[in-house]
């Protein structure tokens, strides 16, 4: 019966996660995604929690794998959030030659 709980908890975070995300319009997606950091985190916790309170097979191989997606999902939340800040940073200006040569 925590089988099916447990299935039923991983389904359901599944599906609104996926309605959430489809819903952002895609110039709104990396801010969004940069702001939200701290939410990956907070996932990744309740999802160890979740593996060190499992018994049995199914409920570890459950748990491993939403440990392993969280923690996915906050590497790459951080990895999006660089890119675009490297978006804002000044670029190197090339050196100005004269056409003088010594």
């Amino acid at each position: 019966m925590q089988d099916l709980l447990f299935i039923y908890i991983f389904v359901l975070a599944a599906f609104t996660g996926y309605e959430v995300i489809s819903r952002v319009p895609v110039i709104l997606h990396t801010p969004l995604m940069s702001g939200s950091n701290f939410v990956h985190g907070v996932v990744l916790v309740g999802a160890m929690y979740a593996l060190g309170q499992a018994e049995g097979p199914f409920q570890l191989t459950l748990g491993f794998l939403a440990v392993l997606l969280g923690a996915a999902n906050a590497a790459g939340g951080y990895v999006v959030t660089e890119r675009m800040l490297a978006m804002f940073t000044a670029k190197a200006k090339p050196a100005v030659t004269t056409g003088k040569e010594a």
